[in-house]
């Protein structure tokens, strides 16, 4: 069984025999339908989040269906967000299996959209998943979304790492470094080199790599949509312009206009 997969497998659990057969995301599944069964389930407490929750415990099986449907706003998605976010970092590894199931319809969404790659892209997602559950600021607006997003960027870099090391006719098993040609690394290159700043580059993965809407990823931010499309088309010029300059190397004109292409179309931006 792969590491990422053990990784959100509950202690005590037969991780074996509960991944025999099975892709990991009905691993996943079947983790969360067994932390929610039986005395003591994993819950939150629907009347101290308030937001038109159900005003009693609410198992985290429940609350995935809660959360999906359309009289759950924004306001109430976070709030539950961040405290889901919050046991996982402080209750131990059943509250981030907990997460993972209430976050599974975001992640075979995202799965949808890497179907193209042959590595295991559900396995993938995961360990991204899980690592965002450690790192992102839970403060601010869209959290579930950003949470997804991470997964979706880091779990595509190490797809296409994998891809490129088929494509070179050997699998290094030590360590998984993406090509130089790719996006991701394109982006890391430039910021390195001084071309955009840190922020550019996560700017241009989110809104065109990882699908997130310039509208999403203002919220998330707390900036309005002019600033962020703003802010995206000049570090765009400024890449194009490093080009010509001979700041980055030819070769990387493909992989930069990958990186500023726009995957998911946004609606007109009129102001």
């Amino acid at each position: 069984m792969s590491q990422s997969v053990r990784s959100v497998v509950p202690a005590g659990f037969d991780a074996p025999r509960l991944v025999l057969g099975e892709q990991p995301f009905d691993v996943a599944a079947t983790a969360l339908r067994l932390l929610t069964a039986g005395p003591g389930p994993l819950s939150v407490d629907g009347a101290v989040l308030g937001g038109g929750l159900p005003r009693r415990r609410i198992v985290l099986s429940e609350l995935a269906s809660v959360l999906m449907h359309p009289s759950c706003g924004h306001t109430t998605s976070d709030e539950v967000w961040r405290l889901l976010i919050e046991r996982s970092r402080t209750d131990g590894p059943a509250w981030v299996v907990g997460a993972v199931g209430v976050a599974l319809p975001g992640l075979r969404q995202a799965a949808y959209r890497l179907r193209r790659y042959s590595g295991d892209v559900q396995a993938e997602l995961l360990t991204g998943f899980v690592a965002a559950l450690r790192t992102v600021n839970p403060a601010g607006s869209r959290v579930v979304q950003r949470l997804l997003s991470a997964a979706f960027t880091a779990a595509r870099t190490e797809l296409r790492a994998s891809e490129s090391h088929r494509e070179a006719g050997y699998l290094d098993t030590t360590a998984s470094w993406p090509k130089a040609g790719h996006p991701d690394v394109v982006l890391t290159r430039a910021v390195t080199a001084g071309v955009i700043t840190a922020a550019d580059a996560e700017l241009i993965g989110a809104t065109r790599l990882a699908g997130t809407s310039v509208a999403d990823y203002a919220a998330s931010t707390s900036k309005g949509a002019k600033a962020i499309y703003k802010a995206r088309d000049r570090a765009e010029a400024q890449l194009v312009a490093a080009l010509h300059a001979g700041l980055l190397s030819d070769q990387d004109a493909e992989v930069i206009a990958e990186a500023t292409m726009t995957l998911r179309a946004d609606p007109p931006h009129r102001f």
